[in-house]
């Protein structure tokens, strides 16, 4: 019996519609949620990552500017920049669209958003809230995953989770977010580049979530029969986008799976427009540059 195949977008209309309600109580009270986003020079998949953020802002009534820096853009003019928009009481969100040029430390910039005005939930003050379980913002990803799984409806109480990648957006806010239950949390394996034999750890994984960016890297015989699948991995490979996860062979095995595209990339578009509501809701973490 082949896997049900998890649909991404059915969650992602889900979680837009919930919003929609919550938005119009927040703009009856006279404010309006604005996100800024800011794009040095002109790489092509940053365009297209923030059209399809303005497209998905314009549905909810979120009003959207995307400023685009030239790509001589400095490090100090740049951060001016995003120091502007954090005290201008309009914008209600910032993000900093990647990759930035090679000459711009991108994570610097980033640290320099308001963490309340940091829809992404990356910048150190809103990681370290994941650390104490009190997080409102976290990385749209990470939250992603956490909703397909929910979307499941299977308890993950004491299954043996593996994350195939460790990334700051995805694997290690991902174990932060698994751990958060005393009672009900899952237990997490994080693999990596340096992991020995990958295949002996996704073997025994009830729940394989995979963030690596390497197509074809997990093939249908190192699953466990009846695992979840959750594939996280966007790839170009003869001019079709693939995951990290064979499809046609994991779909045979697994009890649950997300295909690419479709699966987890409209649940974090999603996640985003749900962590701009929290910053506007004044649900976040407040704190200085």
């Amino acid at each position: 019996m082949e896997a049900k195949i998890i649909d991404g977008n059915q969650i992602a209309s889900k979680i837009k519609q919930d919003l929609r309600s919550e938005i119009d109580k927040i703009k009856a009270q006279g404010i309006s949620p604005h996100l800024e986003a800011v794009m040095v020079g002109g790489n092509q998949g940053a365009k297209i990552y923030a059209g399809n953020q303005e497209k998905a802002c314009k549905e909810l009534g979120i009003s959207y500017k995307l400023n685009e820096l030239p790509e001589s853009t400095s490090q100090k003019e740049l951060e001016d920049f995003i120091l502007q928009l954090n005290k201008n009481p309009k914008v209600t969100g910032i993000i900093l669209q990647m990759p930035v040029p090679s000459h711009i430390n991108g994570r610097e910039v980033q640290m320099k958003i308001c963490p309340s005005k940091d829809v992404e939930g990356i910048h150190p003050f809103n990681i370290g809230k994941l650390i104490y379980g009190e997080n409102v913002l976290a990385p749209c990803t990470a939250l992603a995953v956490m909703e397909i799984l929910k979307s499941t409806k299977v308890s993950l109480k004491g299954k043996e989770v593996v994350i195939v990648g460790h990334s700051e957006i995805v694997g290690k806010p991902l174990v932060l977010l698994l751990l958060q239950s005393s009672l009900e949390s899952p237990t997490p394996t994080v693999c990596h580049i340096a992991t020995k034999d990958l295949a002996f750890h996704t073997k025994r994984a009830d729940v394989l979530i995979v963030a690596v960016g390497k197509a074809g890297l997990i093939k249908g015989d190192m699953l466990k029969e009846g695992a979840i699948v959750i594939d996280v991995g966007i790839n170009r490979v003869n001019n079709k986008i693939v995951g990290d996860v064979i499809f046609d062979e994991a779909v045979k095995k697994a009890s649950f799976i997300t295909p690419v595209p479709g699966g987890v990339g409209p649940v974090t578009t999603a996640m985003l427009l749900k962590n701009t509501i929290a910053c506007l809701a004044g649900t976040a973490g407040s704190g200085k540059e």
